[in-house]
């Protein structure tokens, strides 16, 4: 079967590139450039490969071109009551819609990142693997891939999964692309499981320290409550020097939802947030575009991305943080050089920790996307890459420096 042009356009970019040695930066819109360190490399753009290939509602699964708008699947499936739970964040920006708020950590602090007209991608959703606010109760992105095609490093077009949940035996290699960032293939279509939106949604408020907010969290995850995101943040604007605030979403049937927030506001004093305030807010923290990471508290510090168990305790570090997940994401300012501060502390809370953004004054993120203690973890992804991509030639240290 003849491809389509802008497929065969970019297996013929891709199949020059194996023949000629020559490295490829694979690049969709370009929101999420910087997140990890880009080399010197050509271009290779998957914008002109676009489109809602099959949408079957009623399945809950729809197939996308790479090339596609994120905006653009998420007006489709909102059209049929319909959404990617997981919540993918845009970090787009157009100067007349946030004029009064933060812009995003690309626009700010990194030459050549997110910037105005940026424009989140299918293809760039799937390979970035980054979930919003919901990501600890609905999923990360890769539960919800069923399938897709992409090409490898010697320019062969593949096709991994299918549109079903149970459809092929052996390793799920569809998946194994989320958070990939684009170093095993050029990611061409991708079949994704939906959702039907939550009937009923609400948003408390809580004035609690993390501590305390840690452990109240705990405690309404051992119940059966709808909770679907939270985030604790101290909020300096607030009167009296400031305010620790923890805000927690719910989403569910409305039975479900109202008895929860009656619930909850009996056993710890808090306010019900109106919803036309509440949605911008969350979409502001789903794109980082929240008080907290747009203004660094000094330009040397960059934003550290701990992700740690969800019981782990308060960590004992002495810089601000952000929390997410119920817990399981831990967002703080510190320095680049104290990595191995960080690591240790992340170690000890069952998990790891990654320069998201870098200092205002490094162009690149330093170092390397895996902890460099963990040996096996490296040598897995040094075999995948040496599988999918013999010559490395696809993004190359986007994960890592000599990767």
């Amino acid at each position: 079967m003849q491809a389509a042009p802008s497929l065969q356009t970019l297996l013929d970019q891709v199949r020059t590139a194996v023949a000629e040695r020559t490295p490829l930066q694979i690049r969709g819109g370009g929101s999420k450039d910087f997140v990890g360190t880009i080399q010197p490399a050509q271009l290779l753009d998957t914008r002109s490969h676009t489109g809602i290939l099959d949408y079957a509602p009623s399945e809950l699964v729809v197939t996308v071109a790479a090339g596609t708008p994120l905006a653009e699947l998420e007006a489709a499936l909102a059209e049929k009551g319909q959404c990617l739970p997981f919540e993918p964040p845009h970090f787009a920006w157009s100067g007349a819609s946030v004029a009064t708020r933060a812009q995003p950590l690309g626009e700010r602090f990194m030459d050549g990142g997110a910037t105005a007209g940026s424009v989140a991608t299918i293809g760039g959703m799937v390979a970035s693997g980054l979930a919003g606010p919901a990501r600890a109760t609905v999923g990360s992105v890769r539960d919800y891939v069923l399938g897709l095609q992409l090409i490898n490093g010697q320019g062969e077009h593949l096709t991994f999964g299918g549109q079903v949940m149970k459809n092929v035996a052996g390793y799920d290699v569809s998946r194994l692309m989320a958070g990939a960032m684009g170093t095993l293939g050029v990611i061409t279509e991708v079949s994704l499981k939906v959702l039907p939106v939550a009937p009923a949604e609400a948003t408390l408020v809580f004035g609690l320290d993390q501590a305390t907010a840690l452990e109240q969290l705990h405690r309404w995850g051992g119940e059966p409550l709808p909770l679907n995101a939270s985030c604790w943040v101290h909020d300096p604007t607030a009167p009296g020097g400031g305010q620790d605030l923890l805000f927690v979403r719910l989403r569910g049937a409305v039975a479900a939802v109202e008895a929860a927030c009656r619930k909850m506001l009996a056993e710890v004093p808090g306010e019900r947030m109106d919803n036309a305030q509440a949605g911008p807010d969350w979409a502001l923290c789903r794109d980082q575009r929240l008080p907290f990471f747009a203004d660094a508290p000094a330009p040397e510090l960059a934003l550290w991305r701990l992700s740690v168990a969800p019981t782990a305790p308060v960590l004992d570090l002495p810089w601000p943080q952000l929390v997410e997940w119920q817990g399981g994401l831990r967002w703080l300012w510190a320095p680049q050089q104290a990595g191995a501060q960080l690591q240790t502390a992340a170690r000890a809370a069952g998990g790891n920790a990654t320069v998201f953004v870098a200092a205002r004054a490094d162009s690149i993120r330093a170092g390397c996307q895996f902890d460099a203690k963990n040996a096996a973890k490296d040598a897995i992804t040094r075999r995948l890459k040496a599988a999918f991509d013999p010559l490395g030639l696809f993004n190359p240290g986007r994960l890592c420096a000599d990767l």
